[in-house]
């Protein structure tokens, strides 16, 4: 069983758990022996105000890192509070992303130009689903597997379609996310510490509402 704050991933994913540990909070021992609901109150409070607090740091270094727009990182990360067992977690989701959502994308003679990136011999339109996307035929001679992640060797996966009957096979361009695999680590330190600060102020609120409940008994 885990005590503390831990990480894990997956080929597609990566989780964080911010759980407290018992000897960080030994010092409220004897409170908790009193009141152990305002104790457990307090615990939630302080897992929930750190995920959020996690969500934006993650997002933010995320999208300043692989120059992606804030708000797409944000929707790969989904925050669920805490439940019966102490823990709250954050998913965040690994597949590469369409490059079309890392900004305002811009057709151009030349192709397709979406925040500092350029996808030459591109083009910007809705092809498959219900936005617009960045594509390029695969025949094309500026066609590069690493700016289309998913569509390496033709196979029909997320980010290869067929268009006209397979005749004209296209490739979507995506970010890869591999690069922000080795951070997790270092988000959950961050967290947990955070989470040491922040759950002080709670109990040291809980603590604060019940001497002013005892006094003025």
């Amino acid at each position: 069983m885990n005590v503390g704050s831990y990480h894990k991933q997956s080929s597609d994913a990566g989780l964080i758990t911010l759980q407290a540990n018992p000897r960080q909070v030994k010092g409220f021992e004897q409170f908790a022996g009193l009141v152990p609901k305002a104790v457990s109150a307090a615990q939630r409070r302080a897992i929930n105000k750190t995920l959020r607090w996690l969500r934006t740091h993650v997002a933010r270094s995320v999208g300043q890192q692989e120059r992606i727009a804030i708000a797409a990182v944000r929707q790969r990360l989904r925050a669920y509070t805490v439940g019966s067992n102490g823990q709250g977690r954050l998913w965040f989701g690994l597949n590469p992303i369409e490059a079309s959502r890392a900004g305002r994308a811009r057709q151009t003679r030349a192709g397709v130009s979406v925040a500092g990136r350029r996808y030459q011999g591109a083009f910007y339109r809705q092809v498959y689903g219900g936005q617009s996307d960045i594509w390029i035929r695969t025949a094309s001679k500026h066609f590069r597997a690493s700016d289309y992640p998913d569509s390496e060797t033709g196979r029909a996966r997320s980010g290869w379609i067929n268009e006209n009957d397979s005749r004209f096979p296209l490739a979507k361009a995506k970010i890869s996310l591999e690069e922000v695999r080795p951070h997790f680590s270092s988000w959950t330190n961050k967290a947990h510490q955070r989470l040491l600060v922040v759950m002080e102020q709670e109990l040291n609120f809980e603590m604060h509402k019940l001497s002013r409940s005892t006094g003025n008994g």
